[in-house]
């Protein structure tokens, strides 16, 4: 029998042919709008709604800690029943598995974006409920969106250079959202504006970008990965979980590193504000981020060609921990704003990377069980991200409590600005350290995933999916292993 394979073939039966893997510009950055979108609502929520509890509605620094702390903390929940919905969901009329909830899900997250940053003034029991309410319903429709959306990259290619390319493209929209908004809204936020109407129109205008960026990515992007199984059980969507140790270390790692960024984000407009007298640079660090992220961009895929994934990340996070260090102790803004665009450099190199190591967790837990599930394997990973960003948030509002923090006060006490100081940058550089400690012991090489991958499309023509095997990768022998235990081939 020959064991020659046509690239047609390949597509067909799902075999990790690279060309057949490749995909066109379009999807790409069609893919990159969708993180656009939902950063409408994240990095809103992330860089100003702790100014708009304490500054806007009124709520006590401590008392809205509480509320970012156990409101992640419910999205962290949400994530693993959004999982689980996606895992059972499969419409063909509208486009597969993940696509669908991106399609119908994108305007109530916009509406209830709205809806949070409008708190009526209805005393402080008052204000608290509305707060819990629609934070929480905003987070389980972000969850009902994200999920599917992240989950999506994986069901478009398993080429690893592609899928490096749509972490990018996702970090790329993401962060061109966020400079955008930082650059345009935060010089706003003077003692005095009128904050309420600020954001009230903000948010109504998101709602018909973010709706036109989420209809561009429904439009351009395509479920291609061949799958077994289109309604996932819950036994089989958590089988896939048990044994799967890289994306428990992935999860581990990223909770560590989204403690640090969510702190950080969260406190900066505070330690530019309030310590150095400087918001006006808000909207450089917010330029500097775009101008960075255009940078990197065509070069990621080459450093993870040459570097590897893991060792991207571990670069990345240890070029974060001294940016933070320096900042921490930066007895000026000179100082400080270069060493906070030379930690989010390195953060900004995580995080392209970070997205395409979860889609190879993926295909490992299908190795492992026979039946492909994304929507709770992303669930687990966002669910340990969502309670990073709950602990980040809170511990960036206690920081600011616990020094003293006086909303509104045109001069913060030496207390207060240490608080501000280590909620900015300190608690960053603890946990974003911590988090590389972790991923340095990470498995999943990205020659281990290359060997896993090429077993999976042996399996699926075993079971008659075509007619031809790749003989040199399917010996009983690699079978008998865990693929993370195996020496990788010499180059």
């Amino acid at each position: 029998m020959s064991t020659t394979v046509t690239t047609r073939e390949k597509t067909k039966v799902g075999l990790p042919d690279y060309e057949s893997g490749k995909l066109r510009l379009r999807s790409i950055v069609g893919y990159g709008a969708g993180d656009g979108a939902n950063n409408l609502a994240f990095s809103t929520a992330t860089m100003f709604l702790l100014v708009y509890y304490t500054d806007v509605a009124g709520i006590t620094a401590a008392a809205a800690g509480t509320l970012l702390l156990v409101v992640r903390i419910f999205d962290a929940f949400a994530d693993v029943i959004a999982g689980r919905i996606v895992d059972r969901t499969y419409s063909r009329r509208f486009g597969g598995k993940f696509r669908p909830f991106i399609l119908f899900g994108s305007l109530p997250l916009l509406v209830l974006s709205f809806l949070t940053f409008s708190v009526p003034q209805i005393g402080q029991t008052g204000m608290l409920l509305y707060a819990y309410l629609t934070y929480a319903a905003l987070g389980f429709a972000y969850s009902m969106v994200n999920i599917p959306y992240g989950s999506l990259a994986g069901a478009m290619t398993q080429n690893p250079g592609e899928r490096a390319k749509l972490g990018t493209a996702r970090t790329v929209g993401a962060a061109v959202v966020g400079a955008v908004i930082g650059i345009v809204v935060a010089p706003m936020l003077k003692p005095g504006a009128d904050l309420q109407f600020i954001f009230t129109v903000m948010t109504l205008s998101f709602i018909v970008i973010g709706m036109g960026l989420y209809l561009f990515t429904y439009f351009t992007t395509k479920e291609r990965v061949v799958r077994t199984v289109q309604h996932v059980s819950t036994r089989q969507s958590f089988a896939t979980l048990k044994g799967n140790r890289p994306l428990l270390m992935l999860c581990i790692a990223s909770l560590l590193s989204l403690v640090g960024m969510l702190s950080s984000s969260t406190a900066q407009i505070y330690f530019l504000r309030d310590v150095f007298g400087a918001l006006n640079l808000y909207a450089v660090l917010s330029l500097s981020q775009l101008v960075l992220i255009f940078v990197l961009a065509p070069f990621v895929p080459a450093i993870v060609r040459r570097f590897g994934k893991r060792n991207t990340f571990v670069a990345g996070g240890l070029v974060g921990v001294a940016g933070n260090v320096v900042a921490f102790l930066a007895p000026s803004v000179a100082i400080a704003l270069p060493a906070m665009i030379l930690a989010m450099v390195g953060l900004m190199l995580g995080g392209m990377v970070i997205w395409a190591i979860e889609a190879d967790t993926v295909e490992y837990g299908e190795w492992k069980t026979g039946v492909r599930a994304e929507g709770i394997t992303y669930a687990l990973f966002s669910f340990t991200r969502k309670t990073g960003q709950a602990v980040g948030g809170a511990l960036a509002a206690y920081a600011l409590a616990i020094g003293g923090y006086v909303a509104g006060a045109t001069t913060q006490t030496v207390s207060a600005e240490w608080g501000i100081r280590a909620g900015a940058a300190l608690v960053p550089a603890i946990f974003i350290l911590l988090s590389v400690i972790v991923m340095m012991f990470y498995p999943l090489t990205d020659k281990v995933h290359a060997k896993i991958v090429a077993e999976i499309a042996a399996r699926r023509q075993a079971q008659g999916l075509g007619d031809e095997i790749a003989p040199d990768l399917t010996t009983s022998a690699f079978r008998s292993q865990d693929p993370t235990t195996l020496r990788p081939p010499a180059e």
